[in-house]
């Protein structure tokens, strides 16, 4: 142990002895030493960034990040070049290309301000639902499904992104949506089997991305576009802008849960009607639904008047009679539409007898 104290103490001897010396009273050399700002080569900036060397070089070959200080032979970066690095990281991840992220930073060096925007791209980026993600053990989940293990199964909830794995436990699962997962495991309960939810989990998603696509389409048409003008907007357009996105995020939810609740309704009745088989002797009329152009007339009009009703005997026999019997549910279904279209146009009608006589 004494050995080594002594060749401590000689290396100290020697870098004091190498050091230059400074006649500035220690206090005063602290004080510099506390204002001076961190310098880092360049792989001690990969380390703290996260980023790669490589990566690095590829951002400053591309102006993404200033060029670093010059010290003999030797680049010096410093908390500016780190904080930069963080930023990129923080917009790639949320689907910024380099490109567009190139012109926000550029803004940024031309002294305009970007906290409107980085407020906007966090208040787009950020949670869409108040619903807390959870966790569930691999023992729970196989209890809530059944009490077997299906690794198939598993393996396409996590494809889904209905589970997440967590990193370095085999025994454990991120839950994104615990709502999404107990309604799976309500359908699961109710005798649907896993292979058919994820196969309509799959199908419904598709459906809805299309809807939220739409949405941003509309909304940007007819809201954002004036905001976003400039690339990158200016700082109170983008303020502005996500003031806006807090105001309407809920309605996109909001318009397909009013929506769901009429179709489902509509369709609900229909189908119990066709496996009822409410006419009276002549086994189930099936209720063809309206061509998508129809449906936007007569929607309204159906979700609130639909009803089960068993047609006379009489009525079906004449129907069968005029049209055959393969082609009653769609001679039904037509004369039902024709008569609601009748009455929507009586009812716009003019009812003044001598509005339109000629003298």
């Amino acid at each position: 142990m004494s050995g080594g104290h002594g060749d401590a103490r000689q290396v100290v001897s020697r870098q004091r002895d190498t050091q230059p010396s400074d006649s500035r009273p220690l206090d005063s050399r602290q004080a510099v030493s506390r204002q001076a700002d961190p310098e880092y080569r360049i792989e001690d900036l990969a380390h703290l960034s996260g980023a790669t060397v490589r990566t690095i070089r590829a951002y400053q070959d591309r102006g993404l990040l200033p060029k670093p200080e010059r010290r003999g032979r030797a680049n010096v970066y410093g908390d500016a070049h780190l904080a930069r690095l963080r930023q990129i990281a923080d917009l790639l991840e949320r689907g910024y290309t380099l490109a567009s992220i190139k012109e926000l930073l550029e803004a940024w060096d031309a002294g305009r301000g970007l906290g409107g925007v980085l407020g906007l791209v966090a208040e787009v980026g950020g949670p869409w639902t108040d619903e807390e993600a959870g966790r569930i053990s691999r023992a729970e989940l196989d209890e809530r499904f059944g009490g077997r293990p299906d690794d198939s199964a598993v393996a396409d909830a996590v494809e889904l992104g209905v589970l997440e794995r967590v990193p370095g436990r085999d025994d454990e699962f991120l839950v994104p949506s615990p709502q999404e997962l107990a309604v799976a495991a309500e359908l699961y309960a109710a005798g649907v089997p896993l292979r058919a939810i994820s196969g309509h989990l799959w199908e419904l998603r598709g459906q809805v991305e299309h809807i939220a696509a739409r949405f941003l389409e509309f909304t940007t048409e007819h809201v954002f576009a004036r905001y976003l003008e400039h690339r990158p907007p200016t700082d109170a357009d983008a303020a502005e802008a996500a003031a806006l996105v807090r105001r309407l995020r809920p309605l996109a939810q909001q318009s397909v849960d009013a929506e769901l609740a009429r179709a489902m309704r509509l369709f609900a009745t229909r189908h119990l009607q066709e496996h009822l088989g409410a006419v009276g002797g002549q086994g189930p009329v099936k209720a063809v639904p309206p061509e998508p152009q129809e449906r936007t007339r007569t929607s309204a009009a159906s979700a609130s008047d639909v009803e089960l009703l068993a047609l006379p005997q009489g009525t079906i026999a004449a129907v069968q009679a005029l049209v055959g019997a393969e082609n009653v549910s769609a001679f039904v279904t037509a004369a039902t539409e024709r008569e609601v279209q009748a009455r929507a146009l009586d009812a716009l009608t003019p009812t003044q007898p001598n509005r339109n006589k000629v003298d």
